[in-house]
């Protein structure tokens, strides 16, 4: 995951082992698990569910899955209690990183998290020391195959989305976070094939690696984190030129 959605992180998601797709639904499980106990197992009563959902949608993951873990979290009200926790720091040559985990063990996952950092060249900063550098954006892509740009923006603005950021073989739209889930399900609606739905940690300044090692070590440190079971979400402000 980066600080910022492009191409290629949807196309790892498609193509990513089964494995992998199923760690990806453990960390959105997670979520919904979290979400059900404050807000209720209704979507329509519940938005934060209702752009889960979406998310689990645009991750492929069945409805049955979804359904299962909405019905298990409205029945296990006093079982697996997942805590919110923020960790902010630095990547080598000072690449600013959040990490969002969903933790049942607080201790645990501090450590892993410091050891992360420690082991890859980074470390591990207060809360705040790079949370300024970033703004929380909804941000949603639909594959551009078989899409009119200037219908889509038509679209979006009856919507209620702020803009539309034309790629190679895909469409950014941005929105503010909480109308991630009505935009969505629209789109949807309208025909559009939504790849990927949720609120993103957006960076205002990207920093460039030069150095091969410091490269290297970003890149194995962002894998490490990004594989903890912990871990829901990995924000930074590397501006990688593979992507």
């Amino acid at each position: 995951m980066s600080g910022h959605s492009k191409w290629n992180n949807i196309k790892r998601k498609k193509e990513a082992t089964d494995a992998a797709k199923a760690k990806i639904f453990t960390k959105i499980g997670r979520e919904i698990i979290v979400c059900v106990k404050e807000g209720g197992p209704d979507p329509n009563n519940n938005s934060k569910l209702r752009e889960l959902i979406a998310k689990a949608k645009s991750n492929n993951v069945p409805n049955e899955n979804i359904e299962r873990v909405i019905k298990k979290a409205a029945g296990d009200a006093n079982k697996n209690s997942y805590e919110n926790m923020v960790y902010e720091g630095y990547g080598p040559s000072g690449v600013a990183v959040i990490v969002e985990c969903l933790t049942d063990n607080k201790n645990r996952t501090a450590a892993d998290v410091r050891h992360a950092f420690d082991k890859f060249g980074g470390n591990l900063g207060t809360s705040g020391c790079v949370s300024f550098m970033f703004s929380q954006k909804g941000i949603i892509i639909l594959d551009a195959e078989d899409a009119d740009e200037d219908a889509l923006m038509e679209d979006i603005m009856e919507l209620g989305a702020d803009d539309l950021i034309a790629e190679e073989e895909s469409f950014e739209i941005q929105c503010e976070p909480n109308a991630v889930g009505a935009i969505s399900q629209g789109l949807s609606d309208k025909g559009y094939k939504v790849l990927s739905a949720e609120a993103e940690m957006v960076p205002s300044t990207y920093t460039t690696l030069t150095d091969p090692e410091a490269i290297k070590k970003m890149s194995i440190m962002l894998e490490v984190l990004e594989d903890n079971d912990d871990v829901q979400n990995v924000w930074h402000n590397w501006e990688n030129p593979t992507e």
